[in-house]
């Protein structure tokens, strides 16, 4: 499989960049999606963060008829939680990989990097930071589950928020990510909003805070 990735959205910080999110969208969007919620987050300036959103590759969909969408990986079948795309999570893990290669050659280094991702993207935030041998500064996983056989989860941080209203994600598959990420070694901080497959002001502001914090 050989998939084409645009350029990703780069938003620097006002003096050199020392740290890093890079923030990857949900299926059918692109990386635009959370640009809006940067100065949202409120965080310090002087923590000189460069924010990188990816835009997946534009691909048939199954669930969707085959229509061509930015997509992470194919959705194979409703039930998220069986039947996975695993040759697709890897060639966009594999692509996450190469912008993490592209920031350490610039200075920043894995344990001053944080994966983010909404959805689908929160899926190969998971998958990318679980192969990971230096681990990054954590994974922030949002609405989102787990098809990743990858096992090193030892020294990994995570925030993971969930709607409890989801009905595209539904809650149980996020709690079910939550326990095995945790089987694997990794230290989940979990949250929970009364929203849907969405957003939620308070999200933001506890996503805010937990930025702040492993990337001081």
């Amino acid at each position: 499989m050989s998939l084409h990735y645009d350029a990703p959205i780069v938003i620097e910080p006002l003096q050199a960049a020392r740290q890093c999110v890079i923030w990857m969208h949900g299926l059918g969007a692109d990386g635009s999606d959370f640009v809006p919620i940067v100065p949202e987050l409120g965080l310090p300036a002087e923590h000189a963060i460069r924010f990188i959103f990816p835009h997946a590759a534009v691909m048939p969909v199954t669930i969707n008829n085959g229509y061509q969408m930015r997509a992470w990986y194919d959705i194979l079948e409703m039930n998220l939680g069986r039947k996975v795309d695993e040759a697709g999570v890897a060639e966009s893990s594999k692509y996450i990989l190469r912008l993490i290669d592209e920031q350490k050659a610039q200075g920043i280094s894995e344990e001053s990097i944080v994966l983010a991702g909404f959805s689908q993207g929160g899926v190969i935030a998971f998958d990318v930071a679980l192969q990971m041998q230096t681990k990054p500064a954590g994974v922030l996983a949002l609405s989102t589950y787990l098809i990743s056989a990858h096992q090193n989860g030892q020294g990994l941080k995570v925030l993971q928020c969930h709607g409890i209203q989801d009905t595209v994600v539904p809650l149980s598959l996020g709690e079910a990510a939550r326990d095995e990420v945790i089987n694997r070694g990794a230290e989940v901080t979990w949250r929970t909003y009364p929203m849907e497959h969405s957003v939620h002001p308070a999200e933001i502001s506890d996503v805010g805070a937990w930025l702040a914090e492993r990337l001081s």
